[in-house]
């Protein structure tokens, strides 16, 4: 039987509890508290915080490489749109908000990992109701990530059309904590020893994967990437369009699940690995040679990587913040 322990007692426990992944967890800040801790034990979040049994929250996921802070304003207006979007303000200024990414980043102590923004509704209670939250939650974690290894790239990776449908228009366009249908296809991927899950809607149009974009370099040699207003725009795609405009046709539109068969390339966009080539989708090799990463995915890997380190946010060390006057 559960014992009912004292403060110090209950306190002592819960910093001797198991903790899987702590050696991930660099560095973290709970808006509540006030303070940067680097103690993964105490990496706590309240249950009555409606972002954990309501999903009622958003998130952000920033790469940092060589001290800088990949699109991190370009992240930060994705959240504050998603904020409008919920009628959710978080609970200090958007400039402190930036700012702390910034402190955590800098108190991570590593030049390259992944940082983590989450601004939920707050704790309050367990009903439905955003009213029983007086106050926004904000929490950002910086975690141990490795780069990406040059190996990726040389054989690409394999996807598969997913059995799970693409989520709502107006719920894709949100980066919310409410990820279920991306857990069922990295599930799916799993299960079937496949790297990645691409959705189709009930009219066969192309969506995106659990954690990325997609796009195709088409017969035509044109960049095509699906609709903005069905997926989720990642700051990775973004650049990518940008980048490509100066070099190839860029469109947006449609793309049928036939458009695959003769595609010159397919592309998967992330935060941490930029660009990388699909070499083959649902069993069959795409690329010139077949199932070998093509041009566009080369360049634009290393295009991306040299605009995210020229255009990103440097992280100052702290000696350059304490000797500013």
């Amino acid at each position: 039987m559960a014992q009912i322990a004292d403060s110090a007692t209950y306190m002592q426990a819960l910093l001797a509890a198991p903790r899987p992944g702590a050696e991930k967890v660099l560095a973290f800040y709970d808006h509540r508290v006030g303070h940067i801790c680097t103690d993964a034990r105490l990496l706590l979040l309240p249950l009555d915080d409606h972002i954990c049994h309501r999903g009622d929250g958003l998130f952000e996921s920033i790469f940092f490489r060589d001290n800088t802070l990949f699109a991190l304003d370009e992240h930060l207006a994705r959240l504050k749109s998603g904020a409008e979007a919920l009628s959710l303000a978080p609970p200090c200024s958007w400039d402190d908000v930036r700012s702390r990414v910034l402190d955590v980043a800098r108190a991570s102590g590593q030049d390259h990992g992944d940082l983590r923004i989450f601004l939920s509704r707050g704790p309050g209670g367990f009903g439905i109701s955003p009213a029983e939250c007086p106050a926004a939650g904000l929490y950002i974690v910086a975690l141990r990530q490795s780069l990406p290894n040059e190996s990726l790239y040389a054989r690409g990776v394999t996807a598969f059309s997913s059995s799970i449908p693409p989520k709502q228009g107006y719920l894709a366009r949100i980066k919310s904590t409410n990820y279920l249908p991306n857990v069922f296809m990295a599930m799916e991927a799993r299960r079937k020893g496949l790297d990645v899950a691409v959705t189709f809607d009930d009219q066969g149009f192309m969506g995106e994967a659990a954690i990325a974009n997609v796009g195709l370099v088409d017969s035509a040699g044109r960049l095509v990437c699906p609709e903005q207003d069905r997926i989720l725009a990642g700051t990775t795609l973004l650049a990518a369009l940008r980048l490509a405009a100066g070099r190839m046709p860029v469109v947006r539109m449609p793309i049928p699940r036939e458009a695959i068969a003769t595609a010159r390339e397919m592309l998967l966009f992330t935060s941490a690995t930029l660009c990388v080539a699909i070499t083959s989708f649902d069993g069959s090799p795409i690329g010139s040679p077949p199932g070998t990463p093509g041009p566009v995915a080369l360049w634009l890997k290393d295009a991306l990587l040299e605009d995210m380190l020229r255009t990103g946010a440097p992280i100052a060390p702290p000696c350059a913040k304490e000797n500013v006057r």
